[in-house]
């Protein structure tokens, strides 16, 4: 369809023979991605010109037609100057029906004609594209206060309004993804908090049976609507955002263990498919992450369902559910940092703040143990896995494994050793300043962990940096004669020595606090001091 007729016709105030001309462009380019830049000039000024008649035309039909033609060109970052102005971003809000300043919006009203309704959706579709793609569009949307508009427009939708809901949801997403002032607006001005939070209860039917205990739901309980669950991930999505900012006010905790409480809930809910069920935990786990920790009591504390007795009471449920997330994520073996950090940061601050969670991860991760003739790294439990991750490529992801399994440990350097062998936990120690052994700064309790029987009788004999029994090994120098044996030793020294002058190698020592530092310095360190006393004739 070519762009010099439509413009033509635009231009002649023809607004029903655009319409059809529009049409046709829409088809031909819904799928449309990348534009040619030859005709990037009258982009431009398609769009300007539809933003013209959008302010001109009151039918919904043309309205819709030319917003769907303003979705696709907004695809492209190069011609949004038109749209991305307060002037255009107003004309999308009207359109829309949010109230912002500077604009008598309307309000979206249940007797919509489903011609109405499609103007409103397309409009939020596009002020989604302009707004993503464009940083002025981004600062224009902060001054007119379009993500107040927002909540206010999410305060009156009805279910039955479901992509008009959604799309509201997405563009709070992303001004809240985008804009940090925005971000800090909404949680302290606006009410967003409070606002998604009910969202999230209504659309996940949450139904309480204690202050944060919701009730568990029954075996014969249908999967979430797959309407429900694209408005449920919208809403943790904006809500990941919006608690990013400062959530350390206690007055703030009756809403946060809310929060907390309808995150358990969905944790136990299934979706239609295993991985929009996956996507659910995960942004579940993200939201609880920016929790504090002490507010993810709420977890496990479940005194209507009840739980295990050797644990206080508490319900494990949970706490298995992000278990079996973190192992599911780990044997993908890909996306590490995005897919598997979050919730291995979770359990370790968890775990670390409240003691039933590490006893109850420990039982699982680091049970008693038995046969220690292969490498930690060896097999296939979760410990072996873990014990992998600690010596992984990716900074994020070794760090993670490695101080999940000592807070498991108790910050203890000779239980995480007996673990994982002093050649997978050294970047740990050396992180830490642990190298010489000790304790991590964080208090536990004195509960004692024994070791079996199995395990002490092998313990003199198993390798501490490998932590597996070896069988013994020839050394290689019982059949050299001391001339090779000095020669041997004279060329390591020397190899040393160039690598070392190289600058490839820095030969490091342990100080007495646990730190690396150059050899040199270890050893004035370690060195007696001269003696003060000396012999006067």
């Amino acid at each position: 369809m070519s762009l010099t007729a439509i413009l033509s016709v635009i231009d002649g105030g023809d607004d029903k023979g655009a319409e059809k001309l529009l049409q046709k462009y829409n088809i031909e380019n819904s799928h449309t991605f990348a534009f040619d830049h030859k005709e990037e000039d009258a982009r431009i000024k398609l769009s300007q010109d539809l933003l013209t008649v959008l302010r001109r035309s009151d039918h919904p039909l043309c309205q819709s037609t030319c917003l769907e033609t303003l979705r696709i060109l907004s695809r492209d970052k190069r011609v949004l100057g038109p749209v991305a102005t307060k002037e255009g971003i107003l004309t999308l809000a009207g359109l829309a029906r949010i109230l912002v300043a500077g604009h008598d919006g309307e309000t979206l009203e249940e007797a919509q004609s489903a011609e109405e309704e499609r103007v409103v959706v397309e409009a939020l579709k596009c002020l989604c594209n302009v707004v993503f793609n464009s940083v002025p569009a981004q600062q224009v949307g902060a001054d007119v206060k379009l993500a107040e508009g927002l909540c206010a427009r999410l305060h009156s939708v009805s279910s039955s309004h479901h992509e008009v809901g959604l799309f509201s949801l997405r563009l709070l997403f992303l001004l809240s993804a985008l804009r940090t002032d925005v971000r800090g607006m909404l949680q302290k001005e606006a009410g967003a908090v409070r606002l998604l939070t009910d969202i999230l209860e209504r659309t996940l039917d949450v139904l309480w049976v204690g202050p944060y205990e919701a009730a568990p739901p029954k075996p014969e309980a249908l999967p979430i609507s797959l309407e429900n669950n694209e408005l449920a991930m919208e809403a943790l999505k904006a809500l990941f955002n919006i608690t990013m900012s400062d959530s350390s006010d206690e007055d703030n905790d009756h809403q946060l263990r809310l929060i907390a409480g309808i995150m358990r809930h969905l944790l136990m809910l299934k979706t239609h498919t295993e991985a929009k069920t996956e996507e659910a935990h995960s942004h579940t786990i993200n939201l609880l992450s920016n929790l504090p920790v002490r507010c993810l009591d709420v977890l496990i504390d479940i005194p209507v369902q009840g739980g295990m007795e050797e644990y206080g009471g508490k319900n494990m449920d949970v706490v298995q559910i992000l278990l079996d997330f973190m192992e599911k994520r780990i044997d993908k073996g890909t996306n590490y940092k995005e897919g598997l950090t979050p919730v291995l940061s979770l359990m370790t601050e968890s775990s670390r703040y409240h003691r039933e969670i590490r006893r109850y991860l420990k039982t699982q991760v680091l049970p008693p143990l038995k046969d220690v003739k292969e490498r930690p790294e060896i097999g296939c439990t979760v410990r072996n896995k873990l014990v992998r991750l600690m010596t992984h490529i990716d900074m994020a992801v070794k760090q993670g494994a490695a101080e999940f399994l000592f807070v498991l440990c108790k910050e203890s350097v000779d239980n995480l050793l007996k673990y994982t062998g002093y050649g997978n936990a050294a970047g740990l120690l050396m992180a830490r300043g642990l190298l010489a052994g000790g304790r991590g700064e964080t208090q536990y309790s004195s509960d004692e962990d024994s070791d079996t029987e199995e395990y002490k009788s092998a313990k003199p004999f198993i390798n501490p940096i490998t932590g597996h029994i070896e069988h013994p090994m020839p050394n290689p120098m019982d059949e050299m004669t001391e001339e090779q044996k000095e020669y041997e030793a004279q060329k390591l020294v020397s190899m040393i020595d160039e690598l070392s002058r190289k600058e490839l190698i820095r030969p490091m020592g342990v100080m007495k606090d646990g730190t690396l530092a150059p050899l040199g310095e270890a050893i004035h360190e370690c060195s007696p001091p001269p003696s003060s006393d000396s012999d006067s004739d």
